[in-house]
């Protein structure tokens, strides 16, 4: 089996960031955009991208069967967010894991949601999406978008073999189209994509990080 390596893991930290300064840019007017993350932003964050991300998105969407669209869920996640999300999850792992290690506990929410430091959404890298098709209804992944570890009985993984044949192809077609404009996967999230940002660099062999962490004032 290939080694999945965690967010939290140490060498993705140690990758250093060259920021480029490219800006962050409204993906609405590009992509079909889901809806179900307003509940945690009234600003429009989720919607913006680093340009040179949504380009890409933009030419995989072409390399998509016929009848096929990316459906958009989340882009940029404030740094204030991404730590409120770290700290709920793993509050979630402390009570049902009380005789785990803060190590233990850091490593298991890395599984599902990103160190505030590193965290890839918040450096506008990454983005969290799935299949449509032309009437904008999902196709079916194996799991819910944001099924974690223990709702999903690992089925999140990208490579699980617990999900259906059909998942499974609608998976690899997401996977092709992706990859082959230089986004990597977060392996135990199928959904989770990204481009530029320090897991990218660790994964892809760049030397360094495009993007780092944003903290824009969007009030």
């Amino acid at each position: 089996m290939t080694e999945i390596i965690l967010m939290s893991d140490a060498r993705v930290a140690a990758i250093p960031v060259e920021e480029c300064g490219e800006p962050l840019v409204d993906v609405s007017d590009v992509l079909l955009v889901d809806d179900r993350k307003n509940k945690d932003s009234d600003s429009g964050a989720e919607l913006l991208l680093r340009r040179g991300v949504l380009d890409r998105l933009r030419q995989a969407q072409t390399l998509l069967p016929d009848g096929l669209r990316l459906l958009f869920v989340e882009g940029y996640r404030p740094p204030a967010l991404q730590h409120r999300y770290f700290e709920s999850y793993g509050d979630e792992l402390r009570a049902a894991h009380p005789d785990w290690s803060a190590d233990r506990i850091r490593s298991a929410a890395s599984r599902y949601v990103s160190p505030p430091e590193i965290a890839p959404h918040s450096a506008g890298a990454a983005v969290d999406l799935t299949l449509a098709d032309a009437d904008g209804r999902e196709l079916d992944m194996g799991t819910p978008m944001n099924a974690n570890p223990e709702q999903s009985d690992g089925a999140c993984y990208t490579g699980a073999d617990t999900i259906t044949a059909v998942a499974r192809a609608n998976r690899g077609v997401l996977g092709a189209a992706l990859g082959a404009v230089g986004l990597v996967n977060y392996p135990t999230e199928w959904w989770h994509w990204s481009y530029g940002d320090r897991y990218w660099a660790l994964t892809s062999g760049a030397p360094a990080a495009l993007y780092g962490p944003r903290d824009l004032d969007l009030s």
